[in-house]
This record gives structure tokens, sequence and C-alpha cells, in this order.
């Protein structure tokens, strides 16, 4: 196993070859490498570089900032010390919104942007290896309006082209999920942005690979047009 500085060339060197992240290109190194590194050599490369930080992680740093109190190089510190890269993704959230008292959406945030920047999920990815599709829109009506539009069959079948859509629980106006033709489930929760906005985020989960990720956040961002259009009217 190389040096660190050495090791660090490679994954670079890769990265301008393949087009791939600081993490992904690590990850494929190590994986076709016939030694395991040192703990201390494995520790040195377990992140990406800081300025690669919130790019992985998929939110700047002052957004995190404003909303946690600490950017993401105090993150990765705050976490490293605990072990959070040796927990599951459920250990590390609850730990985040235990110990820094943040609620379950910027707990969730906090442990996925960290995950990306440890390299133990890429975007699009679940821990598990799997991958989700998911997309957010935000629509001038209120959170009330845009609950109704999905759960009520009449409005939703307007604009959602999939007619085998079943309801399987709906939180008013928070979170429904629906059981999907294929058998898999989205789920759906919706946030107001004050009396006469709300926004609404899919995800499904437990996809088979990155192009079917991609192709179904295309198709999520085309029903919410469609979405969009109805409300309008």
């Amino acid at each position: 196993m190389p040096r660190n500085k050495d090791f660090k060339r490679l994954v670079r060197a890769r990265m301008k070859k393949t087009g791939e992240a600081y993490t992904s290109a690590r990850a494929q190194i190590l994986k076709k490498s016939k030694t395991k590194p040192s703990p201390r050599l494995a520790a040195a490369l377990s992140a990406a570089p800081k300025a690669e930080y919130a790019r992985l992680a998929g939110m700047s740093d002052a957004s995190i900032k404003a909303k946690t109190g600490c950017n993401w190089e105090r993150w990765v510190k705050a976490l490293d010390r605990v072990g959070a890269d040796k927990k599951s993704h459920r250990e590390i959230a609850s730990m985040v919104a235990k110990t820094w008292k943040l609620d379950g959406w910027w707990a969730q945030n906090v442990t996925v942007g960290y995950e990306r920047i440890k390299g133990l999920r890429a975007r699009g990815q679940r821990r598990d290896g799997s991958y989700e599709a998911t997309k957010s829109r935000t629509f001038d009506v209120p959170v009330d309006t845009l609950f109704e539009a999905w759960v009520d069959e009449s409005v939703r079948e307007r604009w959602l082209d999939d007619a085998n859509v079943k309801v399987r629980t709906a939180t008013a106006p928070k979170s429904i999920r629906l059981g999907l033709a294929d058998g898999s489930i989205l789920a759906v929760g919706f946030v107001p942005k004050g009396k006469t906005k709300s926004s609404v985020a899919v995800s499904q989960n437990k996809l088979p690979d990155k192009e079917t990720a991609n192709r179904l956040k295309q198709y999520w961002s085309e029903q919410l047009d469609s979405l969009g259009e109805v409300l309008s009217r």
C-alpha cells in the first residue's frame, strides 16, 4: 500500500481519467489493492479533502451552519471523534438528534452528508448499497391543498401517470406512503412554506443501480410538472 501522499496522487489521477468523485475513486483503488491499509492510513484516507465536503454532502457550508450551528468540517471532526463511521445510519442519526438537539429532518441531513463525505454512500445511494430516487418541488398552494392532491384519488389521477397507486399510510398534512404498481413504496413528505406556499419531497428506495435511480428521478420530475399544472388550474 502506498504512503498517504502517493495514494492521494493515485486517487486524483483516477479522478481525472474516469471523472469519478474523490470518494468513489478512492474506494475503487482500495478495492483493487491486495493489501489493507494500516489503521492510521485508513483513518487519513477515510474522508475526502475538506474543500470537497460541501459538494459531496450536497449542501453548502452556509446552509448547514445556519440550521445546525456547524459547517461540514466541524461536523466531520465531531462525528469522527465518536466513531460515527463505524455506526449504522440509524445510530448516527439518533446520536446527532439527541446529542446536538436537532430535529429529525436536520439530523438526517447531517447524517447523510457525513456518510457521503466519508465514502459510506454515494449521492443517491443508501448504506445497504441500493439506490434511491428523490425529488422535491415547491408550489404556490397551502400545504393542505398540496396534501389533498396526493391523498385524494380523484385529484391524483389527473396528474400521476400510474393508475394502480394505493395509499398505504397518511398523516395529514405531513406525509403519506404510496404503494406503486411495481410493488415498491414511495415516501412523500410535505412542508408548509408560510400560508400560501408548500413543498413536497418524494423518495423511492431500494433501487438496484444508479441508472434506475436517475431514470425514476426524471420520471418524478415530470410527474411534479404535471402536478403543478393541475394545482395552477
